[in-house]
């Protein structure tokens, strides 16, 4: 169950990477490349935030190229990486966006983050976190890591922010053109 008062002022998500936009394995071939897999879904979750003006970025430990490419794909303007004090990315992120802790989501799925998830309006874990990392969460996503966990929480916050319907129906429209 969700408390609607922790969701109603929600601007701004920030999101671990690796375990929660990624199932959390990393793929090394023998030239040493690395590869991980990314839900499609997330970036629909990207665009209806940004319909909404709810920006999101991303926060991870460790530094991954596949990472930066995917952030670049999704016009993440502030993908943080190799920050294994969270807190100060946290708090880099949210002077940027000119907000306060109260109005974050935080999604993680490690011990890494429960700093962040500790001091944001609303902390979400995925079901395949660290159980600390759950029982500290606000909320449990029905999504895995790496199974579209990003949309699933946009349209959690648009529903409570009772903006859904018509962030869907704004981006049919841009999209589409179709005017019902």
């Amino acid at each position: 169950m969700v408390e609607p008062k922790l969701i109603k002022n929600i601007k701004l998500i920030i999101t671990d990477v690796d375990g929660v936009l990624t199932n959390g394995k990393i793929y090394i071939d023998n030239n040493n490349n690395e590869s991980k897999g990314y839900h499609v879904d997330d970036g629909t979750g990207v665009a209806l935030a940004r319909l909404a003006n709810i920006p999101i970025a991303f926060l991870s430990g460790r530094y991954s190229e596949s990472t930066t490419i995917r952030a670049r794909e999704l016009k993440i303007q502030y993908c943080y990486q190799g920050q294994l004090d969270k807190i100060f990315g946290f708090k880099e992120i949210i002077k940027k966006y000119n907000t306060n802790p109260n109005e974050v989501c935080y999604i993680g799925d490690g011990l890494i983050d429960l700093p962040p998830m500790d001091i944001a309006g609303f902390s979400i874990a995925v079901p395949n976190a660290h159980p600390t990392v759950k029982k500290q969460s606000n909320y449990t996503t029905l999504r895995s890591g790496g199974e579209g966990v990003l949309l699933e929480v946009v349209e959690l916050i648009l529903k409570h922010q009772k903006k859904l319907n018509t962030i869907v129906s704004k981006m049919t429209k841009e999209k589409y053109g179709y005017n019902k």
